[in-house]
């Protein structure tokens, strides 16, 4: 249906400098679909559906999430949907998600426990978005919606092809 748009950001030479700096980059498999972009039209978190979206995640990138958790690193997800691949898998141990590819709903809102992703950078998003909920579970609501006010005020660009944020 769409790009996993937060990735854009980064051209090889970015991300040949960030491994030169010592990152660690690892792919997951994403086919972003639909509920990624659907406004949320009900007024309750708890009638909330998302259509599936698939992923995969390589027992590579399950190995590099298991070392930067040995050597005290972060996982840094980029983008909402690698976090809600990432977070719709079951453990192999703690901290660190299992290998495999399925179909994901899951929806993240503020109260969510993140297991697996320490830092995220993601685009900003439309209000009323499952995206922007995403985004305010991992930072905070008012955080974001102060993080969003600077945003409007400076004229930033939203969603696909918009400023980005990093949220630590």
């Amino acid at each position: 249906m769409a790009a996993p748009t937060a990735g854009l950001h980064f051209s090889e030479e970015v991300l040949a400098d960030l491994r030169r700096r010592g990152v660690e980059v690892a792919e997951i498999t994403l086919h972003v679909g639909e509920g990624t972009f659907r406004p949320v039209e009900v007024e309750r978190l708890d009638q909330i559906h998302l259509h599936a979206e698939r992923y995969g995640v390589p027992a590579e990138t399950c190995r590099a999430i298991a070392a930067a958790r040995r050597r005290g690193g972060r996982v840094v997800a980029v983008g909402t949907t690698v976090v809600r691949a990432l977070e719709s898998r079951a453990p192999i141990e703690e901290g660190v998600p299992g290998p495999g590819g399925e179909q994901t709903r899951l929806f993240i809102a503020p109260g969510f426990s993140f297991r697996y992703v320490d830092a995220l950078l993601t685009n900003f998003h439309l209000p009323r978005s499952s995206l922007l909920m995403l985004v305010a579970a991992f930072a905070g609501r008012e955080r974001v919606l102060a993080a969003y006010r600077l945003a409007v005020s400076e004229g930033y660009r939203f969603y696909s092809y918009g400023d980005a944020m990093l949220v630590l």
